[in-house]
């Protein structure tokens, strides 16, 4: 797609977008979203209270969580380092489809990659429940998760974050302003999941269910004793039918309880655990969610 000044759009954007590692994960990106620091990614990018981050010149810095959203899939970070360039921001209420969309990222290696595309729509995607995305015809690749998508002025419009068919699909700018504004709800738990069915069995006629893949050390999840391979069925007020169900079960603020009907082992027994959301875990940041 022929744009005018693309080339210079572009590389700008190459120098607020960082490479994040997370261990042996692999690579990510990141948007540097102020000069004084502040990088913001995905939160299943992130999975661990730091993370590596190498700037456009190559300068490398250990960069500290000091605030995730599970349930938007953003995450904040920090960087020891000032005077850095920051993004330009745009309002993503004003995007219309048929604009122009960049999305700059790390995909399966390649640093900077740039690939173009046009907005499709704006707004919550069918059976992905009612959070807005910024819907592009944008190639996107594993990496470039967590990376900017921009407008034809080069301004930030989203966090770009999975691939639904032949669209990406970004967390919307405004909804990244809220986030850093009110830091993340203090909903989190601390596992990553995946839809799965469970097979009808005996005690339990649940046909959905959300497999944790993984248990941060330490999180609500970990306090509560969940494991990886676990399969949470739904809250003993209501079962699960999709995962916005279990982040609807994890909203809120303040200290709270939530009690999990879950699967573990042989799959056959339906156990419950209480987790205890809301509390200030002494190995994280004290904004973190």
């Amino acid at each position: 797609m022929a744009l005018e000044g693309l080339g210079e759009i572009a590389e700008r954007l190459r120098r607020v977008t960082v490479l994040l590692r997370t261990g042996n994960r692999g690579n990510g990106s990141g948007i540097l979203w102020s000069g004084e620091g502040t990088v913001v990614t995905n939160a299943h990018v992130v999975h661990g209270p730091r993370a590596g981050v190498q700037l456009w010149d190559h300068r490398e810095f250990e960069a500290r969580v000091v605030a995730r959203d599970p349930r938007r899939d953003l995450a904040a970070l920090h960087v020891p380092a000032s005077d850095l360039p920051a993004a330009a921001i745009a309002d993503s209420a004003a995007i219309r489809p048929g604009e122009l969309a960049i999305a700059v990222g790390n995909p399966l290696g390649f640093v900077g990659a740039v690939s173009t595309g046009v907005i499709q729509a704006v707004g919550p995607l069918r059976g992905m429940g009612r959070q807005p995305w910024v819907q592009a015809g944008v190639r996107l690749a594993p990496g470039n998760s967590g990376g900017p998508l921009a407008d034809a002025r080069g301004r930030v419009i989203g966090v770009n974050t999975m691939v639904a068919g032949t669209l990406a699909l970004a967390v919307p700018s405004n909804a990244v302003r809220e986030f850093l504004a009110g830091g993340a709800p203090d909903g989190w738990i601390g596992v990553t999941v995946r839809a799965v069915r469970v097979p009808r069995a005996p005690g339990h006629d649940a046909a959905f269910g959300a497999l944790l893949l993984e248990v941060e050390p330490g999180s609500p999840a970990s306090l509560a004793s969940l494991l990886p391979g676990d399969i949470l069925l739904g809250t003993e007020e209501k079962p699960f039918f999709c995962l916005e169900d279990l982040a609807q079960s994890l909203a809120g603020r303040g200290q709270r309880l939530v009690r999990f009907i879950f699967l573990r082992g042989n799959y056959q027994n339906v156990r419950r655990v209480t987790v205890r959301l809301g509390e200030a875990l002494p190995s994280r940041s004290g904004i973190a969610a």
